[in-house]
């Protein structure tokens, strides 16, 4: 197999024609699904990893269609999986250098000797891109290709029927350490013209939305839906319904473990302004809540982080506002990634979790905030101690918060691409429904 770091260099990035949209369009649109039925919506299931903490998805590719398990990535730039093992399909097409499929993909390398009978991940004459793993940070370097792809439509409350996009662009990659067992790669959902989201969208000619809906559960699934609403649960709950809506933030610095000089960031960034717990401010340097000239700061979402991270002074900071508020429950021993434990035995539960004092995330002004309960905020790491569940990121991160998987569990976020700005319903659990209440076996 060619090692092709090298190539990434070879030639100078594509210059993207002004008929960029139109490219993509005709690429995308025009190997949707060749039927008159144009779904709504379209969704996926998401299942917790046990192990890894990880969220796990299936996507139908290939001829013969296989099941497809991927760790679900929001902010990554593409769909990549293994196609050097066990990888059989008669519709896979590799993408020819200098093609306009290349271009859409803003590749900057090109394959040019790769040796044995041509086959996935290793065809001459073919672009490629640099696949992340995002929980490990080692990117490598893989073909570009498409695929047929198969996914379930919904009208938002059940699922509907089956629609294809025969020619779906994903990449070869190779960096499967530290992903869930039996995972073979990542669905990234992030800010890229081939990121599932935005292929979806042109196929189906959706509006360039997509909802996810993360459960806490291992046994139970969560869901994506990738279109917009009604996205209906349990008791009828259309959970995009009194969404509080903010602006999505570009960083214009490409926060991926690899990437070309100039590439902005695939990753979704919110404007937290202030942090508040017991609708007290929490002191923290607000320098470090804003995206610098060159990438660093801010706030982030992410499914690959299990927990909050924090940025060191922003963690103490917090890590003794919620103390002191919660001074009168007894503390103990500290378990690891967390810095601060409580015995459970003396938290009242609620709706939302343990009755703990609530945390808010101020975002464009005082009024408008992502509220956090006890469900989201603590962790329970054994049957008598609950820890707040964010972690330390060091004192130079690259990014001050990421708020990680746990924190948006049974909430409904919503992703609209086209307005740039994320809608979010805070917890469910206070409209008596979770993230694993979606009908998936019913069409009645």
């Amino acid at each position: 197999m060619l090692t092709k770091s090298w190539l990434f260099w070879r030639f100078p990035p594509f210059q993207m024609a002004p008929l960029f949209h139109y490219l993509f369009l005709f690429l995308v649109s025009s190997c949707a699904a060749q039927t008159s039925f144009r779904p709504k919506a379209l969704l996926l299931p998401v299942t917790k990893d046990p192990s890894t903490l990880q969220y796990v998805t299936r996507i139908n590719q290939r001829s013969p269609l296989v099941p497809v398990p991927l760790t679900l990535d929001l902010g990554g730039q593409f769909m990549w999986a293994n196609c050097y093992t066990d990888y059989v399909s008669s519709t896979y097409r590799p993408a020819r250098c200098k093609s306009a499929q290349c271009s859409l993909a803003k590749s900057t390398a090109c394959s040019v000797e790769c040796p044995g009978t041509p086959k996935p991940g290793c065809n001459n004459n073919t672009c490629a891109l640099m696949p992340d793993n995002t929980v490990t940070r080692v990117a490598t370097i893989g073909d570009l290709g498409s695929d047929l792809v198969s996914i379930q439509s919904t009208d938002g409350k059940n699922p509907g029927q089956v629609v294809l996009v025969p020619k779906f662009l994903f990449v070869c990659g190779s960096a499967l350490d530290g992903l869930a067992r039996g995972v073979v790669g990542m669905a990234g959902l992030g800010r890229s013209p081939i990121s599932i989201p935005w292929q979806f969208s042109s196929a189906f000619s959706f509006r360039r939305i997509f909802a996810i809906c993360l459960t806490s559960s291992s046994n139970s699934p969560g869901v994506v839906f990738f279109g917009d609403g009604p996205y209906r649960f349990l008791l009828n709950t259309d959970a995009s319904s009194n969404l509080i809506y903010t602006p999505l933030i570009k960083n214009p610095v490409s926060t991926a473990s690899a990437y070309t000089q100039g590439d902005a960031s695939s990753e979704y960034f919110i404007g937290v302004k202030s942090i508040r717990i017991n609708d007290k401010i929490v002191p923290v340097n607000k320098t470090l809540l804003t995206i610098n000239r060159e990438g660093y700061g801010g706030t982030k979402i992410s499914t690959v982080n299990a927990y909050t991270v924090l940025q060191t002074s922003i963690y103490k900071a917090i890590i003794t506002a919620f103390g002191n508020a919660l001074s009168g429950v007894p503390r103990v021993a500290s378990v690891a990634p967390f810095g601060l434990c409580f015995n459970s035995t003396s938290l009242a539960s609620t709706r939302v979790g343990p009755g703990v004092p609530q945390i808010d995330l101020v975002l464009q002004n005082n009024d408008v905030f992502w509220r956090i309960f006890g469900a989201n905020s603590m962790v329970q790491v054994s049957e008598d101690v609950l820890c707040l569940g964010f972690v330390d990121g060091g004192v130079i991160p690259m990014t001050s918060i990421v708020i990680g998987g746990h924190l948006i569990e049974d909430n409904l976020l919503q992703f609209d691409l086209a307005r740039s700005r994320l809608g979010f319903s805070s917890s469910l659990l206070f409209r008596q429904t979770t993230c694993a209440n979606f009908n998936f076996t019913s069409n009645a």
